[in-house]
């Protein structure tokens, strides 16, 4: 049970609830789409486990390699140096296979859902994958991750059956511009310690100020996406009321963290856990009503 716990702290299990709830939003728009409901019938169980499967390892397939490749700026950085690979718990090469293992987790249950999914997991891979590198090459790092994020819904729909549609791209674009938002906060707290390490972010190139405005038009931008999706399928007015719950809460997070004051960097982090959360519920119970 240590071990498990170490290897569940390792890749942050429980952030995996970022992105998933936007690939189950995905999965179930593209499910009206077809016509049918399978999340509320027996037969929407298998794809349902193969697309939860698909999205956990995933993630912590990203998130072993992002621990790979900052190995040595983690011992380096205060913040980080309690880290599981900096403080020797977990050797590099255990870490190794625990992202090839997750890879090939992630390959299989691709495989599982259907054949173009199967075909485009190593493009979904190297997405999630070069977001970890990407500090080293280009001030828009938090962009990347979002990029990243965004496959999520995409999948979901993909796995589901889904056919051409705006759909899938306004909440990739919504995912995006959330995490990126929140990853640029995230980052405020470590600009000096980039700055002279020579890694690149939004914070490093254009300072907290700035960047803090930067996260808070993303976050707007990221609403008007999901406000923008009855346009292209049919949602009852709840929907709009749920978003703005939703709105309130990322608003919330924001009013959390100054230029002045970075303290509650990490609060307004873990709020992210329920948005995520929120939306599905929101979607899921405005696609019920108007079955």
């Amino acid at each position: 049970m240590n071990r498990i716990r170490t290897y569940a702290s390792f890749v942050r299990f429980s952030h995996s609830v970022f992105a998933l709830p936007f690939a189950l939003a995905g999965a179930l728009l593209a499910m009206r789409e077809r016509g049918s409901y399978p999340f509320f019938a027996a037969q929407g169980i298998r794809p349902l486990f193969w697309i939860i499967v698909a999205m956990v390892a995933a993630r912590s397939a990203a998130m072993g390699f992002n621990r790979l490749a900052d190995a040595r700026i983690d011992s380096l950085n205060p913040r980080t140096a309690a880290r599981e690979l900096p403080r020797g718990i977990m050797s590099r090469r255990e870490a190794a296979w625990f992202v090839a293992v997750a890879s090939g987790l992630f390959v299989y249950a691709a495989w599982s859902l259907n054949p173009l999914c199967f075909a485009l997991s190593p493009l979904a891979l190297a997405i999630v994958f070069w977001y970890s590198l990407a500090k080293r090459f280009t001030t828009w790092t938090q962009l990347f991750l979002g990029l990243a994020m965004a496959v999520a819904p995409v999948g979901g729909w993909l796995a589901a059956g889904g056919r051409s549609g705006w759909e899938p791209w306004l909440l990739a674009a919504a995912i995006g511009l959330w995490v990126g938002g929140f990853d640029v906060l995230y980052a405020c707290q470590d600009v000096d310690f980039d700055r002279a390490h020579c890694l690149r972010s939004i914070p490093v190139r254009y300072g907290v100020r700035t960047a803090l405005t930067i996260s808070r038009a993303m976050h707007a931008a990221a609403v008007l996406c999901l406000l923008g999706l009855p346009a292209v399928t049919p949602l009852p007015a709840f929907y709009e009321a749920g978003v703005a719950a939703v709105a309130l809460m990322l608003a919330y997070e924001q009013s959390l963290v100054s230029s002045d004051d970075l303290s509650q960097v990490n609060r307004a982090f873990d709020l992210n856990g329920y948005v995520g959360i929120l939306y599905l519920a929101i979607l899921a119970t405005s696609v019920w009503a108007g079955r």
